[in-house]
């Protein structure tokens, strides 16, 4: 027998065993596969064109049952996996999609404990993967230029786990400016670049960087992504950087009728791999590259014709209003907790460890998707 003792249930365990409670995500499927997820509360109701149910129905009842409206069609109810969360949850700015987000975490290899640096939290899609992946005892550190985004990645992080989680804290500001003040030299194991022009932080990334720790970077284009390579080539601090991309098709299964779904996860963006050499040793050269790769002036001029921006990649942000009606959706649970606890109060809602004013909260409503 085993007698090894283990830490504590970790963060955001409770949340996702036992029965169904109060602030708790449940994702009701209806018989043709559409999906709705909603945040558990007594009293409420969720309403459909067919029929309304209960949320009463579903509190205190395990995951994997059944729940009829009162039309009389049937519903399953499961806790939603980080896809549905991710794909559900308020969204100010396009995310990293799970399936880039699995790549970052295993062929990143961020581990248990380790310190992850994340420029450009967004709504913190990413940022739940990391923090699962270093765990109670690591440490992802945050930076965020907009205080809209930081607010909803932190609401987004109390629903997911169910509480601020300890491991996270979140900078509003540049990167550049605010990473050597809250990290020493060769401290972190892994950066992370999620913006616009990550080759205008690279350096600062390698001074963050341990010998051996990694760069990642995503970019939405290829001419962003060639841009960052020669950025990384050129500091001579880095090993010869990889580059791939994912793209996932899911299948029909039905009896004998064994095909691929139409629709598919195409491009969603390129990831960037490099890893950081000692300091004071250079990577070893490429024995041959390839005639005709090394940039001229007119390749050069190309990269900063048209500006790197949102629209011009294709990235689409909420406009200010819609962040802040966001803002105020996110952190549901912890309202939802609170007020079964008699102390429902904006401030204990938006708890988090965000640097900045949180904006205050408001009754969430039911989100709807459908694959």
């Amino acid at each position: 027998m085993n007698t090894t003792s283990h830490d504590p249930a970790p963060t955001g365990s409770r949340v996702l065993r036992g029965p169904f409670r109060p602030g708790d995500k449940v994702q009701l499927t209806d018989p043709r596969g559409r999906l709705n997820t909603i945040v558990l509360a007594p009293g409420d109701q969720f309403h459909t064109h067919k029929g309304w149910i209960e949320h009463d129905d579903l509190l205190g009842r395990p995951a994997g049952v059944t729940v009829h409206s009162t039309a009389g069609v049937e519903f399953q109810a499961m806790r939603p996996g980080y896809e549905d969360f991710v794909l559900s949850m308020p969204r100010g700015a396009a995310v990293i999609y799970p399936k880039d987000a699995a790549l970052i975490t295993t062929m990143g290899d961020v581990f248990p404990g380790s310190v992850v640096v994340e420029a450009g939290v967004g709504s913190g899609a990413l940022t739940l993967a990391l923090l699962r992946a270093v765990g109670d005892h690591g440490r992802v550190l945050s930076f965020e230029r907009r205080q809209e985004f930081a607010d909803i990645a932190s609401g987004n992080i109390a629903d997911f786990f169910g509480s601020p989680h300890p491991a996270w804290s979140c900078t509003v500001g540049d990167l550049a400016e605010e990473l050597p003040r809250a990290l020493e030299a060769g401290e972190a194991d892994r950066v992370v670049l999620d913006m616009l022009a990550p080759w205008e932080c690279v350096d600062v990334a390698a001074d963050a960087l341990t010998a051996g720790g990694m760069l990642i970077v995503y970019v939405a284009t290829a001419s962003q992504l060639s841009r960052t390579a020669e950025a990384v080539r050129s500091t001579n601090r880095f090993a010869e950087p990889r580059a791939l991309e994912s793209m996932v098709r899911d299948w029909h299964l039905e009896g004998l009728a064994v095909r691929p779904e139409h629709r598919m996860i195409g491009h969603t963006g390129f990831l960037l791999f490099a890893r950081r050499m000692d300091e004071g040793v250079e990577p070893l050269e490429r024995s041959r590259r390839p005639q005709g790769s090394t940039p001229d002036e007119e390749d050069l001029d190309a990269w900063f014709e048209p500006e790197i921006t949102e629209s011009a990649i294709g990235q689409r942000t909420a406009p200010p209003k819609r962040l802040r009606k966001l803002g105020r959706a996110a952190g549901s649970r912890a309202r939802v907790e609170a007020a079964q606890d008699g102390a429902a109060t904006d401030e204990a809602a938006t708890e988090g460890a965000v640097t900045g004013e949180a904006v205050p909260q408001e009754e969430v409503t039911d989100d709807t998707r459908e694959d």
